[in-house]
């Protein structure tokens, strides 16, 4: 039987290659000449911290991560910017959350539009994933459709067709 999977995952490989171009970017820049800026990703947990000195520097942080990220084709919607705190001494930090997976009431979101849409296929949640089956393809490529037309806060793939 013919099914695809709908997952949000990111490129590891693309936002480390942002973060490094971030960190290229802060060594020519003037306004953040002298300043201790520090940017780091930790792969393993999927975190992105800033240390710098100013809530000025901070939001002009964000903007260039998200400018850098954009320009590698990696959706910024896969960003979460955390509350910005105190480091010890004058430097604050923020930390940047990168998630991945469908939470689970977007995955019912997801599945409820398919079933509305009367179309002759299946969807099920499989752990971070939505896996949709059907007796034809073309069904399939417009249940992929319908679910790249709603209107939600997490990047979608479609992986693993299978006819």
């Amino acid at each position: 039987m013919p099914s695809f999977d709908t997952v949000s995952e990111i490129d590891l490989q693309e936002l480390d290659n942002a973060v490094n171009n971030l960190k290229k970017e802060l060594n020519t820049r003037f306004d953040f000449k002298g300043s201790n800026t520090e940017v780091d990703l930790n792969k393993k947990d999927k975190v992105i911290t800033f240390k710098t000195s100013d809530e000025m520097k901070m939001t002009m942080l964000r903007e260039m991560l998200i400018s850098v990220v954009t320009k590698r084709g990696v959706d910024s919607r896969f960003l979460e910017f955390k509350d910005i705190e105190k480091a010890g001494g004058a430097m604050l930090s923020r930390t940047v959350k990168v998630k991945e997976g469908i939470e689970k009431d977007i995955a019912k979101k997801l599945i409820a539009a398919i079933k509305e849409s009367k179309l002759k296929v299946t969807a099920s949640i499989m752990d971070s994933k939505v896996r949709v089956e059907g007796k034809k393809i073309d069904d399939l490529q417009t249940a992929m459709e319908l679910m790249k037309k709603l209107e939600i806060d997490t990047p979608l793939q479609y992986t693993n067709m299978r006819a």
